[in-house]
C-alpha cells in the first residue's frame, strides 16, 4: 500500500504516487550568474533556495493490526501452499482501511529486486513485466470470482424486493435445472427441506439459484448499481479495477443462476468487503480508504479528507435482518470455524473455481464482521489456490477467528454479556 519513490524522490506507487502533492516538499537550489561560455562567476556569488520537507500524511493502518494480518497470512499461505493470500480489514461504518496484506510480497526498500528466482536470463522487457506483476497489489487491482459470500448481495436485493421471507421453506434435492443445464449444490446429496433461513446457514446454491430467478436480469441488475457494484470504490490507491459483469441483455436464465451465487463474474477483495459493509452498517455505501489527514512538521493539521457516502441503498430492516442471518451462519451454519469465543460474529463462507475450471484450481474465502448486531470491523480472507482441503469454511475461516481473537480486545469491542 504505501509504494516506494524514483532515484528523483517522485512517487511512482501506491500512497506515495496518489499523495505525492503533499510528500514531495520543494527541491533546494543553488542560484549562481554564468558567462556566455557556462562559465561561473564567482565575484557574482551565489544564492541559496533553501528546501523544504514535504507534510506528513497520516493513514488509517493500524501498525499493530497489521502486523497480526500480515503474519496471519504468511502462515496460511505456507500451511497450505498456496500460490497467494489477500486479507483485508476495514472500519465498515466509515471505509477506514485498518489492515491490509498480500501475500507473497516485495520489498519496498529494494522495489526493483524480484521476490523469486526467474528462469534463466531475462530481457528488459521480460523482467519489467515480471517487476509489474510483482507489484501488483491483488486486493484492488485483480479480479476474481466470489463465490458464495456474494450470496449476500442476493439475499439484500431478494429482502429489498419483498421476494423471500425467513422462514419460507424451500426444497434443495442436490441441484436446479435451469433451462439445459443442471445446477449442482455444494451438497450434492442435497439439504432436502430447508427455510431460507437454514439455506443461508448451508450456503444452499439451488435457493439463491432461485431468488435470482425471482428477481429477473432487470431487477437485479438495478441492485448492482444501487449498491454500488458496477462502480470503482474509490479507494485512493492506483489502478483500482473495475467489476466484470455481464451486460444486463446478456444475462439469460443460467448467467443469472450463477451470479445468484457468486460465479460467472469477478470483482475485487476490496469492492466484495466494501459493498457487504454497506449492506450491514445500516445501508450507507462507503468510500473505503487509507488516507485520514495531512499535518506538518510540527503536527498541525494541514488538510482532513473526507470521503463520499450515500445514504439508504438498502432499509434499515433489511440490514438488521442480514446481520440476524449472517450471525447464523457463523454460529451454526458453514461459518462455525469462524467463531470467537464472547463475541458475536457474523460472516460468509465462499469456495469459488478459477477458469479453466478444468485444472481444478480453488479460490477459498471467508467474510467476517463483529459485533453481529453493531458492526465495527469487518474483514475478508482470500486464499488463492491452496492444496488439499479448500473449502472457505474449513481453511479460510479460521484464519479470520484468529484475527479477530487479537484484533478485537485490541480494538475494545465489548464481548457479549
Amino acid at each position: 500500500m504505501l509504494g516506494f519513490t524514483g532515484s528523483d524522490n517522485q512517487g511512482i506507487l501506491g500512497l506515495e504516487v496518489i499523495y505525492d502533492e503533499y510528500l514531495a516538499g520543494t527541491a533546494g537550489k543553488i542560484l549562481t550568474l554564468t558567462d556566455a561560455s557556462g562559465v561561473e562567476i564567482e565575484a557574482a556569488g551565489e544564492r541559496r533556495q533553501e528546501p523544504e520537507n514535504g507534510d506528513n500524511l497520516v493513514v488509517s493502518l493500524n501498525y499493530t493490526i497489521q502486523k497480526y494480518v500480515q503474519q496471519a497470512a504468511e502462515t496460511v499461505m505456507e500451511e497450505k501452499q498456496a500460490d497467494a493470500v489477500s486479507i483485508i480489514l476495514m472500519d465498515p461504518q466509515n471505509g477506514e482501511i485498518l489492515a491490509m496484506a498480500n501475500v507473497p510480497e516485495y520489498n519496498l526498500n529494494d522495489p526493483y529486486t524480484l521476490n523469486f528466482e526467474a528462469e534463466g536470463e531475462l530481457s528488459e522487457e521480460e523482467n519489467t513485466e515480471l517487476l509489474n506483476q510483482m507489484w501488483r497489489n491483488p486486493s484492488i487491482n485483480d479480479t476474481y470470482e466470489p463465490g458464495s459470500i456474494f450470496k449476500i448481495i442476493t439475499t439484500a436485493a431478494a429482502l429489498e424486493e419483498d421476494l423471500v421471507s425467513l422462514d419460507e421453506s424451500f426444497y434443495c434435492p442436490g441441484y436446479k435445472l435451469v433451462e439445459d443445464r443442471k445446477i449442482r449444490c455444494h451438497k450434492t446429496a442435497g439439504h432436502g427441506s430447508e427455510t431460507f433461513t437454514e439455506a443461508i446457514m448451508n450456503s444452499c446454491n439451488p435457493v439463491f439459484i432461485e431468488l435470482g430467478l425471482r428477481l429477473g436480469a432487470s431487477t437485479f441488475y438495478d441492485y448492482f448499481e444501487q449498491f454500488g457494484l458496477l462502480e470503482k470504490t474509490g479507494v485512493d490507491l492506483p489502478g483500482e479495477a473495475s467489476t466484470i459483469m455481464h451486460a444486463e441483455d446478456a444475462i439469460g436464465q443460467v448467467e443469472l443462476a450463477t451470479v445468484s451465487f457468486g460465479q460467472s463474474f469477478q470483482i475485487t477483495p476490496l469492492q466484495l468487503i466494501t459493498t457487504v459493509s454497506s449492506l450491514i452498517n445500516g445501508g450507507t455505501r462507503i468510500t473505503p480508504h487509507f488516507g485520514v489527514r495531512v499535518e506538518d512538521a510540527d503536527g498541525e493539521v494541514v488538510e482532513t479528507f473526507s470521503y463520499e457516502e450515500e445514504e439508504e441503498i438498502v432499509s434499515g430492516e433489511t440490514s438488521e435482518t442480514l446481520q440476524y442471518l449472517l450471525e447464523k451462519v457463523v454460529s451454526e451454519g458453514t461459518g462455525k470455524n469462524g467463531a470467537v469465543e464472547g463475541y458475536s460474529v457474523g460472516g460468509k463462507t465462499a469456495t469459488s473455481q478459477t477458469l479453466p475450471r478444468s485444472e481444478n484450481k480453488y479460490i477459498s474465502s471467508f467474510l467476517a464482521f463483529a459485533p453481529a448486531d453493531d458492526p465495527q470491523v469487518i474483514g475478508l480472507v482470500v486464499i488463492y489456490n491452496p492444496q488439499g482441503t479448500y473449502y472457505g469454511g474449513t481453511i479460510a475461516a479460521p484464519v479470520m477467528q484468529e484475527i479477530f481473537e487479537d484484533v478485537l480486545p485490541y480494538l475494545g469491542v465489548e464481548m457479549m454479556p
